[in-house]
């Protein structure tokens, strides 16, 4: 027996795909809408096999370019019902200079988590911008392995 599945060359299964990559943001293959585009952003959860406890915190990476015609800022964000999210100060994004959030120090975090969270989860955020207005993107929250066991553990986790 044979047996066969055509999607073409452009279906989902064959395009690039990255755990962390901001997807709700991909319109027409751009990692973004209204100038603003965030080619990567993820939440950092526990370690492997450990669990943010319920009311903990984790720090929210995002890479930012503004690639608009002026200069924007990154006001405030909301996650929803998932916690309060504080930005430390507003974050300046000059045009064509990519902003990486979490260097050197996280500036966004994710607090008061109304459940424990695992790695694997994706969050809503809402990013309010000056010009941009509101970006809205599901982001992953990925457990602290791979790429992202050199990050700093995430507040209060705990052994699941």
């Amino acid at each position: 027996m044979i047996a066969g599945c055509g999607a073409g060359f452009d279906a989902t299964t064959n395009q690039p795909y990255a755990p962390n990559e901001a997807q709700v943001l991909i319109e027409k293959g751009a990692y973004g809408t209204r100038g603003i585009h965030i080619p990567q952003a993820f939440i950092l959860g526990p370690d492997p096999g450990a669990q943010l406890a319920w009311r903990g915190s984790a720090p929210i990476y995002l890479n930012i370019l503004n690639k608009s015609d002026t200069p924007d800022t990154l006001q405030t964000i909301t996650a929803g019902g998932m916690g309060e999210v504080k930005v430390t100060a507003p974050i300046q994004l000059p045009v064509g200079q990519l902003v990486n959030t979490g260097k050197p120090t996280p500036q966004i975090m994710l607090e008061s988590i109304p459940k424990s969270l695992r790695g694997g989860e994706s969050i809503k955020l809402d990013l309010q911008f000056a010009k941009a207005g509101v970006v809205s993107m599901n982001v992953p929250v990925v457990t602290r392995s791979r790429e992202y066991q050199d990050y700093p553990p995430a507040p209060n986790a705990t052994p699941a």
